[in-house]
């Protein structure tokens, strides 16, 4: 049975603020920043002094919305993938959509700690919530999915979630004249009820699922006053002694990485360990936005803890220290019951004062290139400090050996998934040196498969 998230919150002052709309976040529209941080900006360890203006840097919307440019948004593909995120046609059953689980009016999650599958049976994994995907970097909580496409197929052909076949899905969409048109519509180059055109339909829409503004980033535009001394209290102690900008950073409040938090309840799931065939990542799991999360507990990847309060009780006192703990949580935290408050308070300044809804297709969409962030620099060594390959960009020769050092604290998997060339480093300590060799001219994209913020390009000549 689902049990409404303001029910669970109750019990704390701030929850009267959410409950009564005080401020409605719909009013803030997008909220999208007048200045472009990065999604990714890397946070300096704070001095004694809040540096308010850093922070507010830190975590301001960017101006626009991506989508890739083999798949640019348009009203009519948004309007179809709507459709058909609604379409139970896509499951084997013709009885479950993927709105079944992702539930709007929760935030598009669905409020139970893992839903019941196909087969009768909890599912393996809690349901995400699907705000700001158009800014992820991989998707799912071990990452899978490399992009918003490649993630439709997982639930549609997944046997305890929908049961589907998504090439059976297109052939019988194809027989519905009313879709075949949409379709045509929406795809004028290419008017054909395909795979990877319900995938790109969908996955359309889903970039259209932002957030709305909330206090928080009223706050962030300049208003102090936006924010109660409890919430400014969390938020320093969110930047600070608490260290949860170590992993939650950005406007959408996470690093895109994966992480073991030590959870007790850790059982056979490999998580991120399994995807790569990596123990170094076993237990490790996506970094969770918490924009909206007021609205979509229970949490943590197997829904085990049932409020905010619970999640930072845990990391004050119920970390379990394992061999893949990762190297960014506090060693040790000790917070006051007053400082749990007051952090709560501060999570709760990131979620909509009611339950949050749709904003419909935005006004500003920036098509992702495959450009490189930054020129090339003739490097045969790059170092990984601070989770930031650097150099971010080299020049090579074909033939040339890059070492690329751990000069980091954290463990590291260098990646590349080229057609051209496969490779992967095992697990790369601190202190542990990858070699590789580019046998081919071109450009060749480099990642760290545990935190996929991480990005080095190779531009190999002759």
């Amino acid at each position: 049975m689902m049990t409404d998230p303001r029910r669970r919150l109750s019990s704390k002052p701030w929850c009267a603020r959410i409950a009564a709309a005080a401020v409605a976040a719909s009013a803030a529209g997008l909220g999208l920043a007048r200045a472009d941080p990065g999604e990714n900006t890397a946070a300096p360890t704070p001095g004694s002094v809040f540096d308010a203006a850093h922070w507010r840097n830190v975590f301001a919307r960017p101006r626009e919305i991506p989508a890739p440019q083999d798949n640019p948004t348009t009203p009519e593909k948004v309007a179809l993938g709507r459709q058909l995120f609604d379409d139970v046609r896509l499951s084997g059953s013709n009885g479950v959509a993927c709105s079944s689980c992702h539930q709007p009016e929760l935030s598009f999650s669905d409020g139970v700690p893992r839903r019941i599958g196909l087969a009768g049976e909890p599912l393996a994994r809690r349901t995400p919530p699907l705000w700001n995907l158009a800014w992820g970097l991989t998707f799912f909580w071990d990452g899978r999915a490399t992009s918003l496409e490649d993630q439709v197929r997982f639930p549609v052909e997944n046997r305890h979630e929908m049961g589907g076949n998504i090439t059976e899905t297109a052939t019988e969409l194809a027989r519905d004249a009313g879709m075949r048109a949409k379709f045509a519509t929406a795809f004028r180059d290419d008017p054909a009820v395909t795979p990877a055109n319900i995938a790109k339909a969908v996955a359309a829409y889903e970039r259209t699922l932002v957030s709305p503004g909330t206090r928080f980033d009223r706050w962030v535009e300049g208003d102090d006053t936006a924010l109660s001394s409890d919430e400014r209290a969390g938020l320093m102690l969110f930047v600070g002694k608490a260290g949860c900008a170590a992993c939650h950073t950005g406007w959408r409040f996470t690093d895109e990485a994966f992480h073991d938090i030590g959870l007790a309840t850790a059982g056979p799931d490999r998580g991120r360990g399994s995807v790569l065939d990596l123990p170094a990542a076993d237990h490790a799991f996506k970094t969770p936005s918490l924009r909206e999360r007021v609205w979509t507990a229970p949490y943590l990847h197997d829904g085990s803890l049932n409020s905010l309060e619970d999640v930072v009780a845990h990391y004050v006192g119920r970390v379990q220290r394992r061999p893949t703990l990762s190297g960014d949580l506090k060693p040790a935290l000790n917070l006051t019951e007053n400082e749990r408050d007051q952090l709560v308070a501060f999570l709760a300044s990131l979620s909509s004062e009611d339950p949050p809804r749709p904003l419909g297709l935005p006004s500003r969409v920036q098509m992702a290139g495959s450009a490189m962030d930054r020129p090339p620099v003739s490097a045969g060594t790059v170092g990984q400090r601070d989770r930031r390959f650097t150099p971010g960009a080299v020049a090579l020769k074909k033939g040339e050996a890059l070492t690329i050092v751990n000069d980091d604290t954290r463990t590291h998997n260098v990646r590349i998934d080229d057609p051209r060339l496969s490779f992967s480093s095992d697990a790369q300590a601190p202190g542990g040196r990858v070699v590789v060799t580019f046998p081919e001219t071109g450009q060749f994209r480099l990642i760290c498969g545990i935190h996929p913020e991480m990005r080095l390009d190779a531009v190999v000549s002759e």
